[in-house]
């Protein structure tokens, strides 16, 4: 199967910009799996979907402000610098721009002269490692400098608005350390996850650090040659039982987006258990791949040729995705980060 079989048309002014006035207001597309078909309806329905027993699955990851802005020194260039994650105490392996201006050797200063960075090593497809030196807690220093990692496709005059800081982030975020968020998660309020509780459905928290891996370019043309980087996940304990014991109940598990779905079948065994533990995600899931633990997927519209429609496709069967995805575009969905989602029963 070639990449180009991932392929769709979409109009420009269908990538949402910005996030709707209120955060459950986005339209929903049911897809049944089992009728090959679809309809039309609101996020704000979501809880009827839900039956006693089942468990709902969430990505806690926390967005924090991984992009950074710069000058070369000592010649005074600007440089952009994304932060994906840190390989040992102060240095990172980073997307940065202009990449074949900034080789090793080259040193970046920043606003407030707290921050310092040089380039250490230069990696393949613009990335550098890069050793930062801080006066203060290099953290602390990041909040004060960094700003949401809006995705490229997020093109505004004014760029990053306050308002990103919260609304770029799931009601439900407490662990620190994604460059993106698990955006269908986006749309959930304090009020949806009260209402389906309220329906005898456990909601259970997982984490998987969004990275570089969920965003990365495709860069091969047949699907077998394609990879996904690892990204950091964890279950623990309580969070495995709980989905186990739905699974026990005869319940579904419903997986909040991608990343969740990619934490919960990095975590589950052969025989349908999922185990609780840490470490690196390194599963690559494309069409032929055989789902041990999710049952039901909530997702936003992905990018063409993407390794996250990717595992919509093998959940749901590409024809199926695209033939929706289509009507999506004919219905004037909102696609992407800030854009509408869909139900996959």
């Amino acid at each position: 199967m070639r990449i180009s079989d991932f392929d769709y048309e979409l109009p420009e002014e269908l990538i949402a910009q910005a996030p709707l006035a209120r955060r459950d207001g986005s339209r929903m597309l049911i897809v049944d799996r089992a009728s090959q078909t679809w309809h039309d309806t609101r996020f704000t329905d979501l809880p009827k979907y839900f039956r006693a027993n089942d468990a709902l699955v969430l990505n806690n990851t926390r967005v924090f402000p991984a992009r950074l802005h710069g000058q070369r020194s000592p010649s005074g260039g600007a440089v952009e610098i994304l932060l994906l994650r840190e390989v040992k105490p102060n240095v990172w392996q980073t997307l940065i721009r202009p990449a074949r201006r900034l080789q090793t050797g080259a040193r970046i200063a920043f606003a407030n002269s707290k921050l310092i960075a040089e380039v250490v090593e230069s990696l393949d497809d613009g990335l550098r490692l890069i050793k930062f030196e801080s006066e203060e807690p290099f953290e602390r220093i990041i909040d004060e400098l960094g700003d949401t990692p809006l995705p490229p496709y997020i093109k505004r005059e004014q760029g990053e608005t306050a308002d990103d800081r919260e609304r770029y982030q799931t009601v439900y975020a407490s662990e620190r350390g994604a460059i993106a968020a698990p955006t269908a998660g986006l749309h959930f309020t304090p009020q949806t996850l009260a209402t389906i509780e309220e329906c005898g459905v456990q909601v259970v928290p997982v984490t998987l650090h969004v990275g570089y891996g969920t965003f990365e370019p495709v860069r091969v043309d047949e699907l077998d040659q394609h990879a996904v980087a690892p990204e950091w996940f964890s279950v623990n304990d309580e969070a495995a039982q709980s989905i186990n014991r739905a699974r026990a109940n005869a319940g579904r598990i419903v997986a909040v987006g991608t990343t969740t779905a990619r934490a919960l079948e990095s975590a589950t065994g052969s025989e349908g258990q999922v185990r609780a533990g840490q470490g690196w995600a390194d599963l690559t899931i494309v069409p032929g791949y055989s789902f041990r633990a999710v049952d039901v997927l909530l997702t936003n519209f992905h990018l063409p040729r993407s390794s996250l429609l990717f595992l919509v496709s093998a959940f749901a069967g590409r024809e199926l995705v695209l033939a929706a995805y289509r009507h999506a575009v004919r219905e004037g969905y909102r696609f992407y980060s800030y854009g509408d989602c869909m139900l996959v029963v």
